[in-house]
């Protein structure tokens, strides 16, 4: 189930809903639902199996009644996109069909819609193989230095790798966006399930938050601020009054960063250089976005957004500027919260958090107001 599940995109009163059908053969529903939601925490799903169906809004996961294959739509903008993936990760020269058919049983095929082509693949099989061994070698890319490695500002990349289409800078951020997916200028892509873009609003928000690396919910979810430090910062905005929806929300650097400890993955912090790599995807996000007024969230982010040497502290009762010239105030990372022990002094720097969101909207507000 965690494996051939395909998800449908349907609109609904509160937005963008994904539903699934899927015919287990066994009664595993409730079982499996833990990992969609941690899998799928931003967004808001439903699986649907003959027996049982399991729904998540964000916040609460519920089950009900089974329903039919017709409660999901047939088709899919997406569907073209698993079977382009299916086809370019199908490797003809270690075809085995019995191996195939026993990790993926033909009895799930026809709710997936990469599986149309396996009969066609199978066929052109050989051809393919004998292409592969024809063809011109390619050469290699070069790869990033490693994780701990220091990296001298001459040596890093003029222009990304990963997006060499691009002779100069995304012209949207939709562009950005598609490129980021394949940036490889450091290697934390490597223990990465994805990149994560900002998202919010695109067009002159008041505010931009740049927050740290992406923690494990947003790297499962590929939207920021989606776990508990984004529950923190939703608090916060709130009692400061302000509309998430009407921010940009953002990282200093796109990938998640961690080490393994069991089966946990335990958030570790960017090094210098992959905080430099990284901020050429945050400093065209800031170009395209046009916030009036930036927030760093912690010390990373105002590490990759300034030039500012002194601490965080004393950032927070200033107004800097980012190296590009912008308007700049620095916080507190929600995290930061998370991880203080003593309930009273919890709420108090969350009081302080929460009034310096607010001070950075009134200055914002001011400079719309200039503009």
């Amino acid at each position: 189930m965690h494996a051939f599940v395909r998800f449908k995109e349907i609109t609904s009163a509160n937005g963008p809903r994904y539903v699934a059908w899927f015919e287990p053969q066994h009664h595993i529903v409730h079982e499996t639902a833990e990992f969609f939601v941690r899998r799928f925490t931003g967004m808001n799903w439903s699986i649907i199996t003959p027996e049982a169906s399991a729904h998540w809004d964000g916040e609460t996961l519920s089950f009900g009644s089974g329903g039919k294959r017709s409660d999901v739509p047939a088709d899919d903008a997406r569907d073209d996109d698993w079977r382009a993936y299916y086809e370019s990760m199908f490797n003809p020269a270690r075809l085995k069909v019995a191996a195939m058919k026993r990790e993926m049983p033909k009895h799930y095929w026809r709710n997936m819609p990469e599986t149309e082509r396996i009969p066609d693949l199978i066929k052109s099989a050989s051809t393919r193989t004998e292409n592969m061994v024809a063809a011109t070698p390619s050469t290699p890319r070069k790869r990033a230095g490693a994780a701990h490695a220091k990296i001298a500002p001459e040596d890093l990349p003029a222009r990304l790798e990963a997006i060499a289409e691009h002779e100069k800078p995304p012209a949207s951020l939709k562009d950005l966006q598609r490129a980021l997916q394949s940036c490889r200028a450091c290697p934390l892509w490597r223990d990465a399930t994805q990149a994560v873009p900002g998202e919010g609003a695109e067009e002159k928000p008041l505010l931009a938050l740049v927050g740290e690396p992406p923690g494990d919910q947003e790297d499962l979810a590929g939207h920021p601020f989606v776990g508990p430090a984004g529950k923190v910062l939703d608090r916060a905005l709130a009692e400061a009054g302000i509309n998430r929806d009407e921010l940009f929300v953002t990282n200093a650097v796109k990938h998640f960063k961690h080490e393994p400890r069991g089966k946990r993955r335990l958030h570790m912090r960017p090094n210098a250089g992959e905080v430099e790599i990284c901020r050429w995807w945050l400093a065209h996000e800031l170009t395209l976005v046009k916030p009036r007024l930036i927030v760093a969230l912690g010390a990373t982010a105002l590490q990759s957004l300034s030039t500012y040497k002194g601490t965080l502290t004393k950032a927070r009762e200033q107004t800097l500027k980012t190296r590009e010239g912008a308007t700049l105030r620095a916080t507190v990372h929600p995290s930061y919260l998370l991880r203080l022990p003593d309930e009273a002094a919890k709420e108090a720097e969350f009081a302080r958090f929460m009034a310096d969101l607010k001070d950075a909207k009134q200055l914002a507000e001011r400079i719309a107001r200039a503009a």
